[in-house]
């Protein structure tokens, strides 16, 4: 029957309701053993991993103000007015900090899509590039296969009633159990990687992103990259929405040569994957230091990762903001009715030190020219919070070594020295403090004397400010169909020793260089190095003897030895997805509506681990509590004790180390692998043999184990200077032994009591188990073949 269109009237009827649903399309059945997972939905398999897994917790207070009761004191087995105790409030922490990151992400996309469904309409066919799973994530937990934009409506809907509920259990009186507190907090980081998947499919697919291209073009990133003698527009946040409209506009009217425009955190990675002529400043930790240069002429806020106080600094430097999403708008006035000329004119003459503007037209049009008018004045003024030279000699002068600057200096930065070595005219150590400063400004509130520190930091590092320029592949998106075809089977059979996803935000314990020192050193090992937000543009920032960056020395394929860029903070849902695609393109594992059992094959047979060395917000403890749930190791920087809750594996307790063989049902004790799901690593020296390690799987044949060994002992005896204390655990057989090392580990084993056949070279007695490559690890009982009796 073919469809007419056409209109119908109805009169003279009262107290009648007609709903109309969405009229002609396919109304998609849910599939899966749990599709679409309520709060408790995979209540079992959280509890496998928390057994497994212990949540261990490290509270910045034991006491509880969470409510009027209160303040409770929760010291030792104490309860408080409620019935609650210290772990269980402790992990009601731990699910309301994973509640803010997915609600982040997810309410990201919902105004994403919103936006692109007015523009574009619903129907909208969705397209990430050479992939028939092209929603992973999406069709993993809700049990569908989304073909349009529009078909993502329900899946939102499904996140926002979720995360109501789980917000619903974190009020006093409702639940007291640690444990499922946890579960919970798994259940809301899974809702922000679905969240995140949404957000990024939808503007891949409308706004022209990289579509799975492994041969993305490359962007300049630095603080040295911008001509500041033009006229110059930042946007800082995370939402491409109102950006698009300003590179929009610039592009028609040929303004790329006359404007500067670039990006401040994850806003400028999508700004480059929209169009080539943006260019990147930084990460989050940038944010103030270039307000502070006096650089940028405009400020463009949207959302997330914005400072606080961004008005306020942008103010002292006659810096016009325009804030132009409905989270972050600083009080200033609402003036989406008013006309472009009008707003211009109020904020040149600094009647008004910013709007908001939620007219994404007007802000396309806006911008560029008040641009124009803004450089020529501000630049004519030199307006800078910097000290000039003579204010400067001045200020390090001051300086009395009190040290109350660096301990409140989160990286615990030796400013002192610094001012001291200025004052005989050595900026050397400035220069050195410049990459290690997070730009967080509490130095200046802390100094005892009012010197403005960070403005010194910044003063004194121009040399090295002008001279940061790098290179970053812009983000691709999703790694594709034929890219897991080619190198599956070597993941899960450990012949490619593992993914290391480096992700999260730029809160380093020693600067953004030992991030491109950490992928340096595994990539050169052949593992799968995959970057997303502020880690992504930090790898790009330094180069080698010969200029280059290591985007510019490595491909972006997703194969061994190789450099891939997913995108902005939304992207990461690419990187957990991918493990799914390896369960369904490489195992033939049903992904829909099958969460469970797809985590139960990533944790035991991908080696895949995520890697958070400057991980602040909240947001990135979701990611991390998401990635924990579908079974991948998550390693934080020495400031992710902060989050307060680890999930630690105890390898002394053998009984927790127990899986089915799912052949037969039966059970196997493995060795600890992987050890951990969500440490914290002190050092980067701790963390290069830690993520070796933490790459192990139960599926390894001898091949793949013998690699992933040789990776563990070298890194530790290179970083740590000596062998692993537990390297013994993870040799089955002989073959499971670098083979460089073979006789020397040998000699070590039969130390330890295993019996060795010399003239044959064989370990006779001593490993856990022995090698069996049809070995099938499962923790879920239900995928075990019944037993033959």
């Amino acid at each position: 029957m073919t469809p007419k269109k056409g209109s119908f009237v109805i009169e003279e009827l009262e107290n009648v309701q007609i709903n109309i649903g969405k009229v002609g399309a396919e109304e998609q059945i849910l599939e899966g053993p749990t599709p679409r997972p309520e709060i408790i939905g995979l209540r079992n398999w959280d509890y496998r991993i928390i057994d497994r897994y212990n949540p261990v917790y490290t509270p910045t207070g034991d006491t509880c103000d969470f409510c009027t009761y209160g303040k409770c004191d929760l010291t030792g087995n104490k309860e408080g007015a409620c019935g609650i105790d210290l772990e269980g409030q402790s992990a009601r922490q731990a699910l309301m900090t994973s509640i803010m990151g997915a609600a982040c992400h997810s309410a990201h996309g919902r105004h994403l899509l919103n936006y692109l469904i007015k523009k574009y309409g619903e129907d909208f066919k969705i397209d990430v590039g050479p992939s028939n799973l092209q929603a992973p994530l999406t069709e993993t937990i809700m049990g569908i296969q989304p073909k349009t934009i529009g078909d993502f409506r329900p899946v939102l809907d499904y996140v926002e009633e979720q995360l109501t509920q789980l917000i619903a259990t974190t009020n006093t009186g409702q639940e007291g159990a640690a444990r499922d507190f946890e579960s919970k907090a798994l259940h809301a980081g899974m809702l922000d990687l679905l969240g995140m998947e949404v957000a990024d499919i939808i503007q891949i697919s409308c706004l022209g992103f990289p579509k799975s291209d492994e041969k993305a073009p490359m962007a300049e990133i630095g603080m040295g990259i911008l001509d500041s003698k033009k006229p110059v527009v930042i946007c800082v946040g995370h939402n491409i929405a109102a950006p698009a409209y300003i590179l929009d506009y610039m592009d028609k009217n040929g303004q790329f040569d006359k404007i500067e425009i670039a990006g401040l955190c994850c806003t400028a990675h999508d700004m480059t994957r929209y169009n080539k002529s943006a260019k990147i400043i930084g990460s989050m930790s940038k944010e103030l230091k270039y307000i502070r240069s006096g650089i940028p002429d405009v400020l463009v806020t949207d959302e997330q990762c914005v400072r606080a106080d961004i008005l306020k600094e942008a103010q002292k430097l006659h810096i016009p903001v325009i804030a132009t999403n409905e989270k972050i708008t600083y009080g200033l006035q609402d003036r989406s009715n008013d006309s472009v000329d009008a707003i211009i004119d109020d904020l040149v003459s600094g009647k008004q030190p910013g709007v908001v503007l939620l007219d994404f037209e007007k802000i396309g049009e806006l911008v560029p020219k008040l641009a124009m008018k803004m450089g020529p004045i501000r630049k004519a003024k030199g307006l800078t919070a910097l000290p000039d030279d003579e204010e400067f000699k001045k200020l390090v002068a001051k300086c009395t070594k009190c040290l109350q600057c660096t301990r409140d200096c989160p990286q615990s930065l030796p400013i002192s020295d610094a001012m001291a070595a200025a004052v005989n005219g050595d900026l050397s150590l400035f220069e050195i403090l410049h990459d290690k400063c997070v730009g967080c400004g509490r130095c200046d509130y802390s100094c005892p004397a009012d010197i403005p520190v960070l403005n010194v930091i910044e003063k004194a590092s121009q040399r090295v400010i002008r001279e940061e320029k790098g290179k970053m592949r812009i983000g691709r998106g999703q790694i594709g169909d034929p890219e897991i075809r080619e190198e599956g089977r070597n993941l899960v059979l450990g012949t490619t020793p593992g993914v290391l996803a480096f992700v999260g935000c730029g809160n380093y314990p020693d600067g953004t260089k030992d991030v491109y020192d950490i992928v340096e050193e595994m990539i050169q090992r052949s593992y799968i190095i995959i970057t997303s937000g502020c880690s992504a543009m930090d790898v790009g920032m330094f180069k080698d003897k010969d200029g280059k960056t290591l985007y510019e020395r490595y491909p972006g394929r997703f194969v061994k030895g190789n450099l891939l860029n997913t995108g902005s903070c939304v992207s990461n849902a690419h990187i957990a997805a991918t493990t799914i695609k390896v369960a369904s393109i490489f195992a033939g594992r049903k992904t829909k509506g099958n969460w469970e059992e797809i985590a139960d094959y990533v944790l035991n047979r991908v080696g895949a681990v995520g890697i958070a060395w400057g991980a602040y917000s909240q947001k990135a403890f979701a990611i991390g509590t998401g990635c924990n749930r579908l079974g991948i190791p998550v390693v934080t920087g020495p400031h992710g004790t902060k989050y307060r809750r680890a999930f630690i594996g105890k390898p002394y307790r053998k009984e927790t180390w127990n899986v089915l063989d799912g052949r037969d049902g039966s059970v196997i004790n493995i060795e600890p692998a992987p050890e951990h799901l969500m440490i914290t690593a002190e050092t980067k020296d701790e963390l290069m043999p830690l993520l070796a390690k933490l790459c192990f799987r139960p599926s390894d044949n001898s091949l793949g184990r013998a690699i992933k060994l040789t990776h563990y002992i070298e890194l530790s005896e290179k970083y740590l200077k000596k062998l692993p204390d537990d390297w013994h655990i993870y040799v089955r057989n002989e073959a499971d032994l670098p083979v460089a090392k073979r006789e020397q580990l040998m000699k070590l084993l039969e130390e330890k009591g295993w019996k060795i056949d010399w003239e044959k070279k064989k370990i006779l007695e001593g490993p856990l188990r022995k090698v069996d490559v049809s070995f099938q690890p499962t923790n879920v009982p239900r995928l075990c073949k019944e037993v033959k009796k």
